[in-house]
């Protein structure tokens, strides 16, 4: 009827006038319905979703709306094409196809962006960070996407999509040697997720990829780490799984992080305790019940030495090493800074070319990086300043200074201070 209609109305025309004039209409048209979709079904549309606007942002929805709303100019001009007076047949034909095809790739496109949204609703909630959804979500826009791809063509031939997808058998090798990286990550992150060995922020040391700082996105085929020195460093997913990583996860929620640090002491500086010695360390508030329990026992034993008639080679003495040790561990046990539950040592390693290690092996009250470096920091710095109290020396190699003090003096500056 309307094509009847158009004609009458056209039939004065020649028949090139007809066809542009009618090509021309189709389109005036289809930018109309454009412009009634976008502008003014689309406004409804938001007032609508007022509500669900505030919650996720109306600017992840719009996208939704408006590649939907591109679906009505489209079905304009599969339909209206047909209107058009002496068009040619092929036209016709590749033109629907093309709209087809237009409209199929306009759904996905739909789809694509609200699992967007659903993906940036998921990370609102508190757990997201411990399972992110970003590599599911990866892995069904691919799917999504290559049945659009197979959609598309069979619209543009004008064939079923069950021909091409019989076709795809033969290529199976073939696209599991494209999509290898792609299955890797997909399996890497199935079990980093449900194992729960990686998060969001969690600090991670992968020094063989130059990995070494906080995770800001876990995606389907790469990490991103953000390194200390504010560089960004991708990791392919599949390598998480295949290699080794350090996940310092554990450190931070456990409340404490741990000093593993050793003085190397001057092993001719050991020796045994004088009276006077001993007495000017009494001084020291932490070394009181120390010093009173090892002065009874080594009383008790020497009596018994004396009473056999022993020589008193074979008398126990308190060592300055030994009680700098009994210091040193009040000390942290005393400390406000050092974790008090969990593993306090003070030993000694074995002795090396380069001194006796004297190891303070403890744990922070906190994790955060540099309340930890000043705490530490401030520990070695009083004991490497009381040091002396015990008649200690650090061991370090000879430098330019003791070298030239020895061949000016033939005594060491520090030797001399000690003698006077």
């Amino acid at each position: 009827m309307i094509s009847d209609n158009l004609s009458g109305f056209f039939g004065a025309f020649p028949p090139a006038v007809q066809f542009l004039s009618g090509l021309g209409f189709l389109a005036a048209a289809a930018f109309l319905a454009n412009i009634l979709i976008k502008r003014l079904i689309l406004k409804l549309i938001r007032r609508g979703m007022t509500g669900l606007s505030v919650a996720i942002g109306g600017e992840h929805l719009e996208p939704i709306v408006r590649r939907l709303a591109n679906i009505v100019p489209a079905l304009v001009i599969s339909r209206g094409i047909l209107l058009v007076p002496h068009i040619p047949g092929v036209v016709v034909a590749v033109t629907q196809n093309v709209v087809s095809a237009f409209i199929v790739l306009t759904i996905v496109l739909a789809i694509n962006a609200a699992l967007d949204v659903i993906n940036i609703l998921y990370q609102q909630r508190p757990d997201a960070m411990n399972r992110p959804i970003k590599g599911y979500v990866q892995v069904v826009k691919i799917l999504l996407f290559a049945g659009c791809a197979i959609l598309v063509i069979a619209a543009l031939m004008e064939k079923s999509p069950l021909l091409l997808l019989s076709g795809l058998g033969a290529m199976a090798a073939v696209l599991m040697l494209v999509f290898k990286d792609t299955i890797l990550s997909l399996v890497a992150s199935v079990q980093l997720t449900s194992n729960d060995m990686l998060r969001v922020g969690d600090w991670i040391e992968m020094p063989q990829l130059n990995a070494d700082g906080d995770v800001v996105d876990i995606a389907l085929h790469t990490v991103k780490v953000q390194n200390w020195d504010k560089t960004i460093t991708s990791v392919p997913t599949y390598r998480l799984i295949s290699e080794s990583y350090k996940n310092w996860r554990g450190m931070s929620e456990s409340g404490g992080r741990r000093i593993m640090r050793a003085l190397r002491l001057d092993q001719n500086s050991v020796r045994f305790l004088t009276a006077r010695e001993k007495e000017e360390l009494s001084r020291f508030t932490l070394l009181e019940p120390y010093l009173q329990r090892k002065r009874d026992e080594i009383l008790k034993w020497n009596a018994g030495l004396q009473e056999r008639g022993d020589d008193l080679v074979n008398q126990r003495e308190l060592t300055n090493l030994g009680t700098f040790r009994a210091y040193v561990r009040a000390y942290l046990e005393n400390n406000p800074r050092i974790h008090g539950e969990m593993t306090l040592l003070v030993r000694l390693l074995e002795p090396t070319a380069e001194g006796l290690p004297l190891q303070i092996y403890c744990f922070t009250n906190t994790t955060a990086w540099t309340e930890y470096e000043a705490i530490q920091g401030d520990l070695f710095d009083h004991l490497l300043a009381i040091l002396p109290h015990f008649g200690l020396r650090v061991f370090q190699q000879p430098s330019g200074a003791d070298v030239r003090d020895l061949a000016d003096t033939g005594i060491p500056r520090r030797q001399e201070r000690a003698t006077a």
